[in-house]
Parts: C-alpha cells; sequence; structure tokens
C-alpha cells in the first residue's frame, strides 16, 4: 500500500485495477480538459473506463484516487509502469504556480517511494517525469496531453521536487549574471577580465584591458559589437550586460 500523505485521500471502487502495477519508472503528466470535482466524478462512472493515482487543481489542491500499488487507467500502454497525475485545466493552458508544487512533492514523494529519479523523462523507455503524448500510440494517440505549455514547464516541476529533498542545484561551468548594477559601479573584477577574454575569443577584438579588470568604454564598446553581432538591436545592443545576453555569452567562471 502506498498512499501519499501530502494528497487527500479520494479512493473509488472502479475504474482502476487492484495490485496491478508492476513496477514505477515515473510519474506521467495529464491535462483534464474539464474541473478537479467533475474528473473526480467521472472516475466514479463505469462508463468512464479511465482514473489517475493523482490529480492537482488550479488551486493547489492534490486529491489521490488510487494507490499507487494499484494500476489506474490513464495511459493505456503505459499504465503498467507509470504512476499518473491528472491536472485541472484546458488544453493550451500552462499550470499554476501552485500545480506545479503539487506536482512537484508527488515526484519527489515517488523518488523516496519507488525509486523514480527526479529527472524528465521524453519516452515511454525513460524514467522519471514524464507526459502522455510522448507514449504515442500505444499510450491512447493523445499528441496535445498535456500540451506544449506544460511540457515546457516539466524541467520547472523536476528542479522544485529536488528542492524538495534537499539537493543543491549543481553550478554551470559559468559566471552567473551579477545584475546590471554591478557594471555600472565600474568594479575591479576577474570577473571582467574573464568577460574581455570572452569577447576576443568570439571574434570583439575592440576589447581592451584597462589599467587592472575593471568595466571600461572599451568593455562596453565590445559587448555592444557582440550583443549586435548576435541579432541584438536598440536597447537590447547598448553595451549593457543583462541577464539574456550575459546568459548567451557564457563567460567561464573565474573560481
Amino acid at each position: 500500500m502506498a498512499r501519499f500523505s501530502g494528497a487527500t485521500w479520494k479512493p473509488i471502487a472502479i475504474n482502476h485495477k487492484k495490485g496491478g502495477q508492476d513496477s514505477v519508472q515515473g510519474v506521467v503528466v495529464h491535462i483534464m480538459a474539464g474541473t478537479l470535482p467533475g474528473t473526480d466524478s467521472w472516475f466514479r462512472n463505469p462508463k468512464a473506463q479511465a482514473s489517475s493515482h493523482f490529480g492537482t487543481g488550479k488551486d493547489g489542491r492534490l486529491w489521490q484516487w488510487v494507490d499507487t500499488a494499484d494500476r489506474a487507467w490513464a495511459q493505456a500502454g503505459g499504465n503498467r509502469t507509470w504512476l499518473s497525475i491528472e491536472n485541472e485545466g484546458e488544453g493550451g493552458d500552462a499550470l499554476t504556480s501552485a500545480q506545479m508544487d503539487r506536482c512537484a512533492e508527488v515526484l519527489a514523494w515517488a523518488h523516496k517511494t519507488h525509486g523514480v529519479p527526479l529527472q524528465v523523462a521524453s519516452s515511454p523507455s525513460g524514467r522519471g517525469l514524464g507526459y502522455h503524448a510522448m507514449g504515442g500510440k500505444a499510450w491512447g494517440s493523445h499528441p496535445l496531453c498535456p500540451g506544449s505549455r506544460i511540457i515546457a514547464q516539466l524541467p520547472e516541476i523536476v528542479k522544485r521536487a529536488k528542492a524538495l529533498i534537499g539537493e543543491k542545484p549543481k553550478p554551470s561551468g559559468y559566471e552567473p549574471f551579477p545584475g546590471a548594477a554591478w557594471f555600472k559601479k565600474n568594479p575591479r573584477s576577474p570577473v571582467v577580465t574573464a568577460m574581455g577574454k570572452r569577447l576576443v575569443a568570439v571574434g570583439c577584438s575592440a576589447y581592451q584591458s584597462g589599467p587592472g579588470p575593471q568595466w571600461t568604454d572599451a568593455d562596453k564598446a565590445s559587448y555592444a559589437k557582440w550583443q549586435r553581432k548576435n541579432g541584438y538591436r536598440g536597447i537590447d545592443a547598448d553595451g549593457w550586460p543583462g541577464k539574456a545576453t550575459w546568459d548567451a555569452l557564457k563567460v567561464p567562471r573565474t573560481s
């Protein structure tokens, strides 16, 4: 028996297979095309022939209909090895932040309870946080479930699940954006030197070192050249680093 204490237990007597969960590869995200109470009512109808382990409401409610030792009827050929979570909303919707939090809580619980890895899955052979459409014909041919906007949110859900279990994100090999004010205060820093070297490496040779690491007019001119070279225009090519352009430049870490 496996019930998540963070969910409201709403057991259904039909539309699932008792003890039928063979294993757990991950959690599949769905969109209801309806409301949480409406879906609850449908799962109790013998005509539905459908169910889900979990469901979220836009307001952050989390319900569990089927024990994860049992097989819910949510994604056809994926039912044997995947858990399911339906989300209140219509096709084309994005999940609310509260819904993402609840999905993250389910994923973190599935990680601890069933060994589900905290990663995005993109095919039925993968493991982690998947989505209904990835199963194709074998999963009932639902190309619009849960929709592109929700699929784009899956990495954020994984990130939140990792935070829940205390896993810290691994730092990238690049300097994080220090904020626009940091440059306007003309700091002396190895980060500026690393930025200058990076600008030279990508062909913006206007960079010239000032008297020690600092933000100079030459740096600004070189950065503006790089911005224009990469298609930025107007205020986005004014020579001042913004988060988007800084992240795209990929300045190597200095420490």
